[in-house]
């Protein structure tokens, strides 16, 4: 698994006019290739009265999956300048289409290149990025009278509380950077006074706003 990696918000869309053509950029997170083609063929019925709906994406972790379709326009002039804007953002499990309607004039190879990528570009920009980060989990329980020290020190830290279980003790679920545990464990075992029991929970990507 990857530690971390970029990827796009939900979903969500940008306009780009020129020449009294409009561009019209859809963008979405997708894990899969099929969840990727449910999505063009989403907007294809959308816009089934469009000029051309281009498309792009890549999926997977190491981007396995790496597909671009110029939907008519001349080619390479759409869906590859599409993709390599995605390649050049460094996301992932990120689908684009890019919706065009002619308005008579004709732009060329190089304002296709330049209209396409830059669609793509602001929808990117208008939906927003995020960086998942691989983080480990664990449960570390404490008696009450530890509870304010600790959950305050937490707060003020890059360490991300999950969940707090008010039981016997308290039982706090704290996600921690991969690559920093065992700093993480040391400073928790001298703030506590070695008086935290901790357990190993899940790992998960956590996500963070670029």
């Amino acid at each position: 698994m990857l530690k971390e990696y970029f990827t796009v918000n939900k979903s969500g869309s940008d306009e780009y006019f020129i020449q009294k053509s409009r561009f019209i950029g859809y963008i979405k997170r997708v894990e899969t290739e099929e969840a990727a083609q449910d999505f063009i063929k989403e907007i294809k019925k959308k816009h089934h009265d469009a000029t051309h709906n281009c498309s792009a994406y890549l999926i997977g972790q190491n981007d396995e999956v790496q597909k671009a379709n110029d939907d008519g326009e001349p080619s390479g002039t759409a869906g590859l300048p599409m993709l390599e804007v995605l390649k050049k953002q460094q996301l992932k499990d990120t689908v684009v289409v890019v919706t065009r309607y002619f308005g008579g004039v004709k732009l060329g190879a190089g304002g296709l290149i330049r209209a396409y990528g830059t669609t793509t570009s602001k929808a990117i920009k208008k939906t927003g990025v995020v960086k998942r980060k691989l983080m480990q989990g664990y449960s570390i329980t404490i008696e009450y009278s530890l509870l304010g020290t600790l959950e305050n020190e937490l707060r003020q830290s890059e360490h991300i509380i999950d969940n707090i279980n008010y039981l016997q003790n308290v039982e706090l679920i704290v996600y921690v950077d991969v690559n920093k545990t065992e700093s993480f464990l040391n400073w928790l075992t001298n703030l506590s006074s070695d008086q935290a029991i901790i357990k190993e929970y899940n790992q998960k990507y956590v996500e963070i706003a670029v």
